[in-house]
């Protein structure tokens, strides 16, 4: 791999660690509108796949979307703002924190509905592969939505007209507070790819070099026009299913192990030790992010609200 494209990681992942804590923080304190579900402990997911994109593939996202906006290439400031309810925001203030869209990134819009972003990336494919322009799309959805009728419909056209698209679950091993494999038979969502005749692979989650080789396999797949991969990303969720939730469901002991794995934590570690960065580097990219997510909250504080008058304007319906 790149040397230059494993430092970039490690700050895209920095970055989202940093946004979603003071998202946290934020929110804690009732100065930012609506629900907040953080994607803290996923990090290296989404920035090892994004690597693997160009600027003009697709991506759909979920609930927990920020970290998903970041890693394409997304502006935090216009990101908090968005959070803010701004109209400097990503959409004017209008989408928040759940339905964040940035078309001109190539991301289709982050999705309040579980499992709603599978068919729309599928879509996308579609219309890649129509087009010919070569693009791919990737919907990431958890693992509650692996049990949607949405995920097998889906699958089932990407694979059957051979579209260019990766599914990438990522498993946290939880839906809200129910532990899956309570509510699914089969421990890997991985093997349903099976049942579809598309490759299902399984990776750590918690490695963004691994995320980022099985994500390019699967992308440089698609653009050959072999078809869709399933892509299962083991991962765990470090804070509660959303700012303000109990977590009389979270396991302590099942955390702290996960958090032995920590990619903040891990990853520059790994950089240091194979040579790549020193510890001053990585520090000095450290201190460069958390001004950046600083100065993205002066700049959503200081942002005006959407105008009244603007209420029905970006609003489309046939």
């Amino acid at each position: 791999m790149d040397l230059k494209l494993r430092i970039k990681m490690f700050r895209d992942m920095y970055t989202i660690r940093v946004f979603e804590e003071k998202v946290r923080v934020l929110a804690m304190q009732n100065k930012l509108p609506g629900f907040f579900h953080l994607y803290v402990g996923e990090e290296a997911i989404a920035v090892g796949v994004c690597s693997a994109l160009n600027k003009d593939d697709y991506i759909t996202s979920t609930h927990r979307g920020h970290g998903h906006l970041i890693a394409k290439g997304g502006d935090i400031n216009k990101a908090m703002a968005e959070l803010y309810g701004k109209a400097t925001g990503y959409n004017k203030g209008k989408g928040g924190s759940m339905h964040i869209a940035a078309p001109e990134l190539g991301i289709l819009g982050t999705n309040g509905i579980v499992g709603g972003g599978i068919p729309i990336a599928t879509g996308a494919a579609l219309s890649a592969k129509y087009k010919k322009d070569g693009r791919v799309a990737v919907a990431f959805f958890g693992d509650g939505a692996s049990n949607q009728g949405t995920f097998h419909e889906a699958i089932n056209i990407g694979a059957a007209f051979n579209l260019p698209v990766i599914y990438v679950c990522e498993n946290n091993l939880y839906g809200v507070s129910t532990r899956q494999t309570t509510v699914r038979k089969v421990e890997d969502i991985a093997v349903r790819a099976q049942a579809y005749g598309i490759p299902g692979v399984i990776v750590d989650g918690t490695d963004p070099d691994e995320v980022y080789k099985v994500a390019k396999e699967a992308v440089d797949r698609a653009r050959r026009g072999e078809g869709p991969t399933l892509i299962e990303c083991k991962t765990y969720k470090h804070h509660t299913h959303f700012v303000g939730d109990t977590d009389s469901y979270m396991n302590k002991e099942e955390l702290e192990a996960w958090k032995k794995k920590d990619p903040i934590a891990v990853y520059p570690k790994r950089l240091i030790e194979e040579g790549i960065i020193d510890e001053d580097g990585i520090n000095q990219i450290k201190k460069e992010v958390e001004e950046a997510i600083e100065k993205a909250i002066e700049f959503s504080e200081n942002s005006p609200d959407p105008r009244p008058e603007s209420a029905l304007e970006d609003v489309y319906a046939d």
